[in-house]
């Protein structure tokens, strides 16, 4: 096992321990910030496996727009701010079965298929590709998605300032 297969199974497993605190956590905050290392476990997965570029977007979307956004929304709220979450669990039984049936299928799966390995090639960086792509080929493609998106966010902006007058 190469240093670079630990360093994968370290970043996955602390994407799924995040992921994990984000999902069984009952303060918001805590899901957020769940959420956030999942995110960037996800993106350093992305780096490993050679797509600097989605590693890239995912960093740029995810974290820096979505997970604001929300952190933003939970932090304005008054009425959230010591929101805990508490769900009824119903039918944990039945949920459990299932899931374990799954898991035992998927299991039973990995372990008898027949892996072919071959060899691994360097990874390319993708970035200066899609960009000259995007600056060339789809730049009028380009533009008319950026001038759509920000025609969406004046309505938004419009539709949200309305409601508060």
């Amino acid at each position: 096992m190469t240093s670079f297969d630990v360093m994968f199974y370290v970043i996955g497993a602390l994407t799924l321990l995040s992921a994990v605190i984000m999902v069984f956590s009952k303060n918001i905050i805590l899901n957020a910030i769940g959420l956030l290392f999942t995110f960037f476990g996800v993106a350093g997965i992305y780096v490993m496996l050679g797509a600097d570029f989605i590693a890239a977007t995912q960093l740029l979307i995810y974290v820096g727009g979505i997970l604001v956004l929300l952190l933003f929304g939970v932090m304005l709220s008054q009425r959230i701010t010591g929101l805990e979450m508490r769900t009824g669990t119903l039918q944990v039984v039945p949920a459990a079965i299932v899931c374990v049936g799954i898991a035992a299928i998927l299991l039973r799966i990995i372990l008898t298929t027949p892996w072919p390995q071959a060899k691994v090639a360097a990874p390319a960086p993708t970035t200066s590709k899609i960009g000259e792509l995007f600056m060339t080929t789809y730049l009028i493609p380009f533009e008319i998605v950026s001038v759509l998106l920000l025609a969406a966010l004046v309505g938004a902006a419009f539709l949200g300032r309305r409601d508060a007058r």
